[in-house]
């Protein structure tokens, strides 16, 4: 009897092995489909059955998405009068396995009529569904249950196909993460693509601030009582300079016998990241962990030399942005 955990690998393997099977397949008839869901004027509508219409309704909330209008029609529902869903600009994706699946043959002669642009995406080439379609993308692959039955790598690799899909109508559309965030206002999408380093910034007197001439003893009060565990270095026409944080004071210490004797200018680390303030929340983290660094002093345009503001991980953790 075999470990679950071994029969979870030869699933995956077999699986993964079917996507790249698909992969190999691919040629241009996947490009003239892109360009036809690109050129599209009105929506993309996905149909199918079953599995195939669960993975038709992923696939057309990942459309939906990234900036391509998609829903998804239940076959059996068109039957009976949810065909009148589907318009004559619209472009339809029929998802069926086995290329035979009776309940969309049946729509078949409808679909036709209208003149509706069609992919079809399915394990079989040569079958009545396929036959139909302006553009046949195949995905023939040998499922992973022991039966050779229950849609397993034929899903996921029809999901994959999906997923080929709409990254590269991303790229066809210029489609920019800002769009996206427009898309996805809510939960923690939402906070990571919405929220700009300026909401979240401190200012004022809220920035820790100490002249380069400054005793050490005053620098250390400034550290403390602003709380962000460390201060921004300036010099008197107010340009940052350097920055002092936790890990500048345990190298004084180790290098000085008493560094209350010392300025702000002698345990300073000069040119301090910065970040300017319309960027992300999510990019500020991002350069704060490439950098390992904890804050970044928050500039109006690249090149200032005058802070307006300063983040720290902690704003970001409290924004839930990590």
């Amino acid at each position: 009897m075999k470990k679950p955990v071994d029969i979870a690998k030869e699933v995956l393997k077999k699986e993964a092995d079917a996507i790249l099977l698909v992969m190999e397949g691919l040629d241009e008839t996947f490009d003239r489909a892109v360009e036809a869901i690109y050129k599209c004027t009105g929506r993309v509508v996905l149909t199918g059955i079953g599995k195939s219409g669960l993975v038709c309704k992923k696939i057309a909330s990942t459309f939906s998405s990234v900036g391509t209008p998609a829903l998804f029609l239940h076959t059996a529902d068109s039957l009976h009068g949810d065909l009148g869903m589907l318009q004559n600009n619209d472009l339809l994706i029929i998802v069926s396995n086995s290329g035979e699946t009776e309940e969309v043959v049946k729509i078949l002669p409808w679909i036709k009529r209208m003149d509706v642009v069609t992919v079809v995406i399915t394990g079989n080439s040569d079958s009545t569904i396929a036959n139909y379609g302006d553009f046949i993308l195949k995905v023939n692959v040998d499922e992973a249950c022991p039966f050779n039955m229950v849609p397993t790598s034929s899903t996921t690799a029809t999901l994959a196909i999906g997923d080929a899909i709409a990254v590269a109508l991303i790229e066809k559309r210029n489609f920019r993460i800002e769009d996206f965030a427009s898309l996805h206002p809510g939960g923690t999408i939402g906070r990571k693509l919405l929220l700009k380093v300026e909401d979240l910034m401190h200012t004022g007197d809220s920035m820790p601030k100490v002249s380069e001439d400054m005793p050490m003893k005053d620098a250390l009060l400034e550290i403390t009582s602003k709380r962000l565990g460390t201060t921004g270095v300036f010099n008197e026409e107010g340009d940052l300079k350097g920055i002092i944080t936790d890990g500048d004071l345990r190298r004084g210490i180790e290098k000085y016998d008493n560094i209350m004797k010392k300025t702000a200018r002698d345990l300073m680390t000069p040119n301090p990241k910065t970040i300017q303030k319309d960027a992300l929340a999510a990019h500020a983290l991002k350069k704060m962990e490439d950098f390992s660094i904890t804050s970044l002093f928050v500039i109006e345009k690249e090149g200032d030399k005058k802070p307006i503001g300063i983040i720290h991980i902690h704003d970001l953790l409290r924004a839930k942005i990590v």
